[in-house]
Parts: structure tokens; C-alpha cells; sequence
């Protein structure tokens, strides 16, 4: 008996996953390098969606018999209990992923996303709180086993960045951060006024996912413009001497990507040509699709009224949602990347206004 139900489709799943291992076995399989790709991410994304249910089988099954191992000796001792309400613990968390893998069906959810935070109202101060959101999301991201690659970025106005963007590589990465999307406000005792004075800050985060370079979209070459500049940051032998950071304009969208973390300039170009079809065929997807459209919907100005959350670091310690309404006075641990009650509870709740 499946005791997950339907919604989880696990027979086929198991099925899938058994097709592709028989894939891998057969000769030639590595042979054409961009289908084994593709196969090999497909497998990514059903194991992530089949490992928390076998986990949560193999608790229950534990459960069970430390249970009937109580009954069998009319109780059990603290150390058995102790394990009992550990692993319920545990299958709860298992659970909890797998709504969320029940939640995120759109088409989009399971791709990498490309991820930027700028700095908004507030100076140096909102250049520093650029940082500091840089450093928790990194944190975040390692949690979930997910790689972080720096794509560009603009140093700040003495301290932290004027804007920063990565590009983040896992199964259902934009799915998870795409509940970050919009403006973070800080308020905190400056550290760099010496009066000592409490300053608010803000920062917005876009995110958008990474389209699969096989997706056809059309970019006329008199649409485009490319200028190249000197890349900024330590560098290396060739980083800083020579112009190999790119930016592009879309001049019939008005979007604008830039790169200069690769070393060459063609790598670099490369990468922006990649981003622009992405967010290019994210303008085409919000278009059709009313899930995309109300992730985006969320974008707003980068200055008072207008944020999704706030750090409250003085008079009183408080992260809250305003969209939510959850809160948590654990700051240290939010800013050290804990934000997955944060994302959770959002996603939960868009997910229950969807069905109303």
C-alpha cells in the first residue's frame, strides 16, 4: 500500500529512476555528452523527490518497532523514548519537504536561478546590508547542498556592494528562492556613524530561473548593444588589464545583464547572452503563466513601505514577514543563512491562496 497517496506519483517516479540507472548501464551512454547531461539532471530531481519518502518509510518502520518492542516489555526506557520522539522529529522534516515538493510544480521551480541583491535607500549603510544578505543567502544555499557561482557584482560606497549577483546551481533552487523576491529592510545602531545612531536600510532581491541553453529564443543582433569595461575585484594575470567584463542591453525589453567573473571576454559574453535568454524568456512565460505572474508581482520599490521582511537588530532583536506574518528573535541564526522557515511559510501560504 503507498501510504503517500497519489499526489506524489512515487510508482512512476521509482519507475523513471529505474529506467535511467538502465540508461547509464547501456554502452554509449556517455557518448552524447549534452542528452547525458540532461538525463543525469532529471535524476537529480527525482531522487529529491523519492529520497525523503524512502527516508521517512525506513522511520516509520523504526518506530513501529520500537513500539511493538514496548509493548512486548509493558514500556520503554528513557533512551528508547529518547530515539522514538527523535525520529517522529525526523519524519516530520521529511514530510515537510516533500509538501514542498508537492507545492513546487511549476515549470520552473526545479531550475537553477540566478539570483542579485541591490542596495537601495540608505548609502553605505544599504551597501553593507548588500553584503550581509550576500553572506546569509551563500550560507543558505550551502545548507541545501546547492553551488554558488559569483557572476558580477559593483563595490559599494566604502563598504559591502552597490549589487551583486550569483548564479545558483540545484534541484529546485528557484522554486525555493524565488519566496526572497522583493525589499528587505535592516535596522540597526550603525557601525559607521560615530554618534552611534540607528539607521534603516533596505536592499531588493530578483530572482529569475536559468532556462536550459536548448530553449529557442530569438535575439536579433541590432537589438542588442555590448559594451565591455575593466572587471573590478582582485583578479588575476589577466582580470583588471584588460576590458573582459561585458554588459548587454536589450534595447526592445530594457533589460541590461552583466558578467565579469569569467577571465575572457567571450566567456563572458557567453554567460550575459545566457542570463538575457533567461530573463527574456521569463517576460515570455509571465505572459502564460499565473504562477510566474504573481511570483513577480512581488517586486516592488527599494525604500520605505514597500518591503517583504524585516531585521530589526535595535531597540529590539525581531526578524519578521510581512507577508506572512511569522516572525523569529533568533537574528544571529536568520543572518547565518536559517531562513527555511522563512521561504516555508511563504510558499505554504501562496500555495493555500492558489487553491482559494
Amino acid at each position: 500500500m503507498n501510504i503517500f497517496g497519489g499526489c506524489f506519483d512515487v510508482d512512476s517516479k521509482l519507475k523513471r529512476l529505474q529506467d535511467i540507472e538502465n540508461l547509464e548501464m547501456q554502452p554509449g551512454f556517455w557518448d552524447d555528452n549534452n542528452s547525458a547531461t540532461k538525463i543525469q539532471k532529471e535524476k537529480t530531481i527525482l531522487l529529491e523527490s523519492v529520497n525523503p519518502i524512502k527516508k521517512v518509510k525506513v522511520i516509520i518502520s523504526d518506530c513501529t518497532a520500537l513500539i511493538e518492542l514496548g509493548e512486548e516489555l509493558s514500556g520503554l526506557d528513557d533512551d528508547s523514548i529518547s530515539e522514538l520522539k527523535e525520529n517522529i522529529s525526523q519524519a516530520d522534516a521529511q514530510l515537510i519537504e516533500l509538501k514542498m515538493k508537492s507545492i513546487l510544480r511549476g515549470k520552473l521551480d526545479e531550475s537553477n536561478a540566478y539570483f542579485s541583491i541591490h542596495a537601495g535607500a540608505g548609502g553605505t549603510e544599504a551597501c553593507d546590508w548588500c553584503a550581509i544578505l550576500a553572506r546569509m543567502y551563500k550560507r543558505y544555499c550551502s545548507s541545501k547542498g546547492y553551488q554558488v557561482h559569483e557572476v558580477d557584482f559593483t563595490d559599494g560606497d566604502g563598504a559591502g556592494y552597490r549589487s551583486i549577483t550569483f548564479e545558483i546551481i540545484g534541484p529546485y533552487a528557484f522554486g525555493y528562492l524565488k519566496a526572497e523576491m522583493g525589499v528587505h529592510r535592516l535596522v540597526r545602531i550603525s557601525p559607521f556613524d560615530a554618534n552611534k545612531k540607528r539607521h534603516t536600510s533596505f536592499a531588493s532581491v530578483e530572482v529569475f530561473p536559468s532556462v536550459e541553453d536548448e530553449i529557442d529564443i530569438e535575439i536579433r543582433d541590432e537589438d542588442l548593444r555590448i559594451d565591455t569595461y575593466r572587471a573590478s575585484g582582485s583578479g588575476g594575470q589577466h582580470v583588471n588589464k584588460t576590458d573582459s567584463a561585458v554588459r548587454m542591453t536589450h534595447s526592445p525589453s530594457g533589460i541590461v545583464v552583466q558578467c565579469q567573473s569569467e577571465r575572457s571576454q567571450i566567456q563572458n559574453r557567453a554567460r550575459c547572452m545566457k542570463m538575457l535568454k533567461a530573463k527574456l524568456y521569463e517576460l515570455e512565460e509571465k505572459k502564460r503563466q499565473e504562477e510566474v505572474d504573481k511570483v513577480n508581482s512581488s517586486k516592488q520599490k527599494n525604500e520605505w513601505g514597500s518591503q517583504i521582511r524585516n531585521y530589526v537588530l535595535q531597540p529590539y532583536r525581531l526578524v519578521k514577514d510581512v507577508r506572512t506574518g511569522f516572525e523569529s528573535s533568533n537574528v544571529d541564526k536568520i543572518l547565518d543563512g536559517e531562513i527555511h522557515n522563512f521561504i516555508e511559510k511563504y510558499l505554504l501560504l501562496v500555495a493555500e491562496e492558489a487553491v482559494e
